[in-house]
């Protein structure tokens, strides 16, 4: 039976983390491409709840914002990029099990991936310390997040979708142009134009991201 490297239990234990069910830390750490059968997907899908929930009560406790900008400012801290970052900082993917190709691949560094792994934390968290601790473990990982801007400002998109609208122009049109990259690392190109305006494209490891950084990148041209 696979135990958890003493390097990754260490590492655990000095983020605040406590090893009760190798097994469930293992799959919180297990990409596809390593174990298909017992990979971190279904923790994914319930860490993510544990994690909205927790930085919704945070957020709520500490701000007497409407809900609208409650919720702008949830979707950007709990975003698959904001999972990436912190996942990051922290050098999680040192300790991320990939598969030979998805490692060379730079699975290790794909936001995707890392904001997955992060997510699947929480449900197996969860599962043994119960909701209170581990929204106590996220808000010490999520302070610096939380600090910060991210959510404050309009999301780029809505920006340029009231712009058009202001400046009576039609919606602006997005258009996916590229997709390339395996499926643990694949890079999106998006276009948006908005007609007798102008367009913008960009980048991302997610189309959404993608759709993000073009409609900013037409608002810094044009907007």
């Amino acid at each position: 039976m696979s135990t958890i490297p003493p390097q990754s239990v260490q590492w655990l234990e000095q983020l605040g983390f406590t090893i009760k069910d190798e097994a469930l830390w293992l799959r919180a750490l297990t990409h596809g491409s390593y174990d298909a059968h017992d990979d971190y997907e279904r923790l994914e899908f319930l860490g993510d709840r544990v994690l909205g929930l927790s930085i919704a009560d945070w957020l709520y406790s500490r701000s007497g914002a409407p809900e609208g900008k409650l919720s702008q400012r949830l979707n950007a801290l709990v975003s698959r990029a904001t999972c990436a970052r912190v996942a990051l900082r922290i050098e999680l993917a040192d300790h991320i099990r990939l598969g030979k190709q998805a490692r060379d691949d730079g699975g290790a560094q794909s936001t995707n991936i890392l904001g997955d792994v992060m997510e699947a934390f929480w449900a197996q968290v969860s599962a043994k310390a119960g909701f209170a601790a581990t929204a106590e473990v996220i808000r010490n990982l999520w302070a610096e997040e939380m600090d910060g801007d991210a959510g404050t400002f309009k999301h780029p998109k809505s920006a340029l979708q009231e712009w058009a609208a202001g400046n009576q122009r039609q919606p602006p049109r997005y258009e996916l142009k590229d997709r390339s990259g395996p499926d643990h690392a694949a890079r999106f190109t998006v276009r948006v134009s908005v007609k007798n305006v102008g367009d913008a494209e960009a980048t991302a490891s997610n189309k959404q991201e993608a759709e993000k950084l073009a409609a900013k990148a037409f608002m810094d041209e044009f907007g």
